[in-house]
């Protein structure tokens, strides 16, 4: 203890620095079966890729026959063992139990899924001759299925990343040759310290998971995979990564070698570590496929549309659509947009700008009216598109919400009509209703937001007194007729899944929302969460009085939030400061 000096304030959290690399230490001899098990534990939340320390705390057969690859279960606080032997158990065999409370699991795809139990697994451990002429040791023949560990060193341990697929296209002529292809994010979790370029792209060859598959398409062949051999992956000093392929892209030409390609250099971007800004592609006998640089790949694929967004948009006091800068300095000048939208010539409570920023979809302040109109001069704002049946205000029309192909989607709150509609390239002749699996005749939806892609959707549901919020694949089924296509939301899963209500929610790039809510017995909370469920470490967001609506682009564009202190933004790097003090609605594009 120092007797002298100044006093320095510390944090008092216990977690790991997210740098630290846990090295696993092997069994000692002689060691009984309560540290057997212990070190069994912790060997699993070591940084070893292979677990080859964690094996050796087993019996050779069931070192052999553990896949722990298969699945990995997050604790609360991790496994807590104990013995569950009686007093006068024989030392041929020894129990334990593991018990915690489960918050999530990563499948055999390294899929992210919440998944709120009790858990209880069972250990058994047995005496075994570890070499000749030497006593017999404690080790683990029954282990878990799959790791266990932590939620602590999960984050410590994995890391989110994004591997990329195209959206399967439905719009008549967008297949045609040549076109611009959406690409997906689909979320899985790799290790930080296990080569994480190299399992980003065996992730990718392996496909898309299981709950997106339906809705996207690779251009990679069934079965690819790295060549036999590979076992690293490395850029050069020219940062081009060289990636060898099995026998089952011999065939492939070269126009879809560069969407492969393509897949891959918009997978590697999203991985922190990754320097890569040319990727090679080489057949199974070491000839070259093809090569593709980041620039030709943006030429591949259709753009973001928040790449090109420029500015921001609310309903200002007087009901008009306006617009300011979305890069501006502290002190932006909204204007009124052109067109009906910004004359304010009807009352509106809620707006969607389209993608391509050239029309506005708004709902009639009573929320019985849906409108899509233009925003050059002297466009008119026309008849409603829909009419909501709702008596009281507030069973109105929701948001609306603009996809990537130009569609308008909207829930009717209705209570004697709830349905989610769809309008065709924001035609009233072109609505259709959705079909929503899985949700209850008891649920109500709050709000809608569609991702740029296309092949998700985002809904505020509230039932039983709690709003949740819920991701839904969108499917799109062609009837016999051309045109002619049914959509369906399949497969609704839980984000957010620790608040306890969420109200308001906005898609914040590839696969991140940010949500605002309160978990149980808290305070209002801005946060980034990703569409798997799972939660970005390191993003904390500043607080914000009363925020009833939040906006964010896909890319580091300012946030933009309704609050008590009217239309406020968020610069990167800055507190929120105020825009205009009575507004609302504020959107991005989307």
């Amino acid at each position: 203890m120092p007797d002298s000096g100044g006093l320095q304030s510390v944090e008092a959290s216990q977690r790991p620095d997210s740098q630290v690399r846990v090295f696993a230490l092997p069994p000692r001899d002689n060691a009984a079966a309560t540290t057997i098990v212990d070190g069994f534990l912790e060997a699993l939340t070591s940084d070893d890729p292979s677990y080859a320390v964690a094996r050796k705390y087993l019996t050779p057969k069931a070192a052999k026959d553990w896949h722990p690859e298969r699945q990995t279960l997050v604790l609360e606080d991790g496994p807590r063992p104990h013995s569950t032997d009686r007093a006068n158990a024989e030392e041929t065999g020894r129990n334990f139990e593991l018990t915690g409370t489960q918050v999530a699991r990563l499948d055999d795809e390294q899929a992210f899924q919440p998944d709120d139990r009790r858990y209880k697994g069972d250990l058994h451990l047995s005496l075994v001759a570890t070499g000749k002429g030497k006593p017999k040791q404690w080790r683990i023949d029954t282990p878990p299925h799959g790791v266990v560990l932590g939620k602590t060193d999960f984050q410590r341990i994995y890391q989110s990343v994004n591997k990329y697929y195209y959206a399967v296209d439905s719009a008549a002529g967008s297949g045609a040759a040549g076109a611009q292809k959406r690409l997906v994010a689909d979320p899985v979790f790799v290790r930080k310290w296990a080569d994480p370029l190299t399992e980003t792209v065996k992730e990718v060859l392996a496909g898309p998971t299981r709950w997106l598959n339906r809705v996207v398409t690779t251009s990679f062949p069934l079965k690819a995979a790295l060549r036999d051999g590979t076992r690293s992956l490395a850029p050069d000093d020219a940062n081009k990564l060289t990636v060898p392929l099995n026998k089952s892209a011999d065939s492939i030409g070269a126009a879809q070698c560069r969407k492969m390609a393509a897949q891959l250099l918009y997978s590697l971007r999203d991985l922190s570590s990754s320097s890569v800004d040319e990727v090679e592609l080489e057949r199974a006998d070491g000839r070259l496929m093809c090569t593709l640089k980041e620039g030709a790949a943006d030429a591949l694929v259709a753009p973001r549309y928040s790449e090109g967004t420029e500015y921001q948009y609310f309903l200002d006091a007087k009901s008009r659509v306006v617009r300011m800068p979305a890069s501006g300095g502290a002190h932006p000048s909204p204007e009124p947009v052109a067109g009906p939208m910004g004359e304010g010539e009807r009352r509106m409570r809620s707006l969607a700008i389209s993608r391509d920023q050239e029309r506005a979809a708004s709902v009639s302040g009573d929320g019985r009216a849906l409108f899509v109109a233009s925003m050059v001069t002297n466009a008119s704002l026309g008849d409603a598109i829909a009419h909501s049946g709702a008596k009281a205000e507030k069973d109105g029309f929701t948001t609306p919400s603009w996809d990537g192909q130009g569609d308008v989607w909207v829930a009717d709150r209705d209570p004697k009509n709830r349905r989610l509609l769809v309008f065709g390239q924001g035609q009233a002749d072109r609505m259709q209703e959705v079909r929503v699996d899985e949700l209850s005749d008891d649920a109500r939806i709050e709000a809608v937001k569609m991702s740029a892609d296309g092949a998700r959707i985002a809904l505020l549901v509230t039932e039983n007194g709690r709003t949740r919020l819920e991701i839904g694949r969108v499917e799109r089924d062609h009837g016999v007729t051309d045109g002619d296509v049914e959509i369906s939301v399949a497969d609704l899963r839980r984000a957010a899944p620790e608040m306890e209500e969420v109200t308001a929610v906005s898609w914040a790039g590839g696969s991140r929302l940010v949500v605002v809510g309160r978990e149980s017995g808290g305070l209002q909370q801005i946060r980034y969460v990703q569409c798997d469920g799972s939660t970005p470490t390191g993003q904390a967001l500043p607080g914000l009085t009363r925020v009833s609506e939040i906006a964010a682009s896909d890319t580091d564009l300012p946030l933009l939030a309704h609050s008590d202190d009217g239309i406020v933004r968020l610069p990167a790097g800055a507190a929120w400061q105020a825009v205009v003090k009575v507004g609302t609605a504020p959107v991005y594009p989307g």
